[in-house]
């Protein structure tokens, strides 16, 4: 019964190609492990049990770890994509696609000036 009402977090983790992921029930608890690769799929995931089970779920135990916490994310750019809406996306703060820009100097040589294709490092902002 718990794993059922818990389907859409374990449907996420296998879109997101959650890693030696491990799911079991004991008692009336889902137990869930696995390792994400970024900091932005853990937060998705968390966002995703605290939809079905609250803020402070009590039939759920989760152990995410993280591969590669140096970074938030990794995005390649879409079609008609800015940087501050990148920022939004990530952030809920469009002014914050300055930080995007300084971790991308390597491949951005202005902010307003992004392509198809590209792929941008989403730094840590904490």
């Amino acid at each position: 019964m718990v794993k059922a009402k818990y389907k859409s977090v374990l449907d996420l983790g296998e879109k997101l190609n959650i890693q030696d992921g491990d799911v079991k029930v004991t008692g009336n608890v889902l137990e869930i492990r696995g390792t994400a690769a970024s900091p932005y799929h853990k937060d998705l995931l968390w966002d995703e049990i605290k939809k079905v089970g609250g803020d402070d779920p009590s039939d759920v135990v989760a152990n995410i770890k993280v591969m590669d916490d140096s970074i938030y994310a990794k995005h390649t750019v879409a079609s008609d994509e800015s940087l501050s809406l990148i920022a939004k996306h990530y952030f809920k703060d469009p002014m914050k696609y300055k930080q995007i820009f300084a971790a991308n100097t390597d491949v951005l040589k202005n902010p307003d000036i992004i392509h198809t294709g590209q792929e941008l490092v989403i730094p840590n902002l904490k």
